[in-house]
């Protein structure tokens, strides 16, 4: 099916309202899904710390002691570069300069700033969440679409990193990072996330014309990534839902989109291009829906509109 089959006109991608709202429900309970093991660690530090009569009293109790370097305001990460004594100066600093002056309050003080700094990591993580939420979304309607035409496929896990069938598990969408299939007799592999050697950037989606034993990741100059004729489309994915990044998505996404027609066209190879994205708002709309007129685009749809990734997903499986 070609864009036609599922775009009128350009309105047809703006993002509704409901659908704007609905994402922004979605993204908040992922952040609190995310959040209770922060919550939990908090619990039960104020147990321990209960332990202690004053604030210097919480130096001898060995099983917090990670986490007053977190309350401290060392992350994970900065803990692997500290030695012992870097370690204690931090927690006695802590001690002195914060719990201390809170009196009576310190273990209030000291859960308080663990959470804080579990915030700022959370926080990190949070920023690609809209991006894994897209991702995960358009997994699942691709194995559906896959699944109910009947056409056979197996995915790459992600954790193994090895090509697996289809099966049962919950959620096996945050666990897909590359797609198989065969429809047709064509053998089709689809990749997440990979970094195109004549781009020298990473696209979202990449489809194949091969079998996955054909994709070595790494340096490998064997490697289908490594041949441009072998590209069938490559596609950007955009799974932010507030409108007030829209614009700068879609900025993103085009002039990615132009680097690869230029660098494959260089190469005198024209893979098949696509957008999808799930803010998409007027402006953008506009510009999305001549570039598919006009064929600088093979294909867009709008990610919270199921009829229109569907059938993108059925041209992609045909391609």
């Amino acid at each position: 099916m070609s864009f036609d089959s599922h775009l009128k006109s350009y309105k047809d991608l703006v993002t509704p309202y409901e659908e704007t709202r609905a994402g922004f429900i979605a993204l908040a309970l992922e952040k609190n899904r995310k959040a209770t093991p922060f919550v939990e660690e908090a619990k039960a530090l104020k147990v321990f710390a209960s332990r202690a009569k004053t604030a210097k009293e919480l130096l001898g109790i060995n099983e917090i002691q990670n986490s007053l370097l977190t309350a401290a305001g060392i992350s994970d990460k900065a803990k692997n570069y500290l030695q012992e004594d870097d370690k204690y100066e931090a927690i006695k600093g802590l001690i002195e300069n914060l719990l201390e002056p809170s009196g009576k309050s310190f273990i209030d003080e000291l859960v308080y700033r663990f959470l804080l700094t579990r915030g700022d990591s959370l926080g990190g993580s949070m920023r690609n969440l809209a991006g894994a939420l897209g991702e995960w979304r358009f997994t699942r309607i691709l194995i559906s679409t896959c699944s109910v035409s009947g056409v056979d496929f197996e995915y790459l896990d992600s954790k193994s990193k090895k090509w697996m069938p289809p099966n049962s598990e919950p959620e096996i969408e945050k666990r897909v990072k590359g797609l198989h299939w065969v429809s047709h007799g064509n053998r089709r592999t689809l990749i997440y996330n990979l970094t195109v050697p004549i781009v020298k950037k990473n696209v979202d989606l990449c489809l194949f014309d091969c079998v996955p034993n054909e994709i070595i990741f790494g340096k490998s100059k064997d490697s289908v990534h490594h041949k441009p004729e072998r590209y069938l489309g490559l596609g950007e994915l955009k799974g932010g839902i507030d409108p007030a990044g829209a614009d700068e998505h879609w900025k993103t996404a085009n002039s990615a989109l132009g680097r690869i027609r230029k660098a494959f066209s260089d190469k005198n190879c024209h893979p098949k291009t696509f957008f999808i994205g799930a803010a998409i708002e007027n402006a953008m709309a506009k510009e999305i829906y001549q570039q598919l007129n006009n064929h600088t685009l093979s294909n867009g749809a709008n990610l919270t509109n199921e009829t229109q990734v569907v059938s993108l997903c059925d041209w992609l499986i045909k391609l």
